[in-house]
């Protein structure tokens, strides 16, 4: 009996936990932002370039995904409009990494009546709801590129800075960092030198689900037409014009809602796997190996 569970369980490959060979999620991620950032190199014509003769036209070699009610390309519209998605979607990101890294990390450190104060601010930040917001905000400052970014990141920073106070608090409790601490080390140089590396994975982990956040909250502001703004395209801007058209041509509208959700869907499997102990504990030794705390 025993020799059948054993021969049952399954036997990881330790070449590829050793190679660390990326899961396929990551690798559909990559290609789809490949494709979106060389649009120029696999899209047959432009954008903008519009054939009156040919409204949804159906898929050729020349227009693989067919043609919009103008005779414009759909495959060149989808991954020029996916250009200024997770352009607007890095930006958010990286804003809200940064920002909330520092608050929450700042939070942890210093602890008492400050935690309270900044923690309570993320949470009433965090229980406003964010179309609500965005849509206030982008009535109030306009809808350009670089406000969309802005109000999302700032959206998405209570909850990097949660996250990060969160691993920092958990990180700060370990026993090298009290060793660190007596041994004479400064805060800054810990918290920069080895706590900061330690927790790269969660933080990471949030970026990942923030960015999917930041594509569903560009997606919806420019669906009700408060986002990205024609003659720009993004997925948002190329689903609500493809609702219009449902009838005539109902792929027009599918194939931004297909690549949102796969996005949407890789980039939660990979934050997933980012969280995941074993991301953590290899962070830890990549961090710590051979390095001393110095004073």
């Amino acid at each position: 009996m025993a020799e059948a569970v054993i021969a049952a369980t399954p036997v990881r490959d330790p070449r590829r936990a050793r190679l660390g060979i990326p899961p396929v999620s990551a690798l559909l991620l990559l290609l789809i932002v490949v494709l979106c950032v060389c649009a120029p190199l696999v899209a047959s014509a432009g954008p903008d370039q519009i054939d009156p003769t040919h409204p949804f036209a159906a898929a050729t070699g020349q227009h693989w995904l067919g043609t919009d009610e103008v005779g414009r390309d759909l495959l060149s519209r989808l991954l020029y409009g996916g250009r200024l998605s997770l352009m607007v979607c890095a930006g958010s990101v990286a804003l809200a990494f940064v920002l909330g890294t520092v608050w929450g990390v700042a939070a942890a450190d210093r602890g008492g009546w400050v935690d309270e104060i900044l923690m309570r601010g993320a949470d009433i930040a965090m229980a406003i709801p964010q179309i609500l917001f965005a849509l206030v905000c982008v009535a109030a400052f306009g809808a350009s590129l670089l406000s969309l970014t802005l109000i999302t990141g700032i959206l998405l920073t209570p909850s990097s800075a949660r996250m990060a106070r969160s691993v920092t608090i958990q990180e700060t409790g370990l026993d090298y960092y009290s060793a660190g601490i007596a041994y004479g080390a400064g805060k800054i140089r810990l918290l920069s030198t080895e706590v900061l590396p330690n927790i790269f994975p969660a933080l990471a982990s949030q970026a990942a689900i923030n960015a999917a956040s930041a594509i569903i909250l560009e997606a919806s502001l420019s669906f009700v037409g408060l986002g990205v703004q024609p003659p720009q395209t993004s997925w948002g801007v190329l689903l609500q014009q493809g609702y219009g058209y449902l009838y005539n041509d109902p792929s027009y509208a599918l194939a931004p809602a297909i690549m949102i959700l796969l996005t949407i869907l890789c980039l939660n499997l990979v934050a997933n796997r980012l969280s995941s102990p074993g991301a953590r504990r290899a962070a830890r030794r990549a961090a710590r190996g051979g390095r001393t705390v110095r004073k």
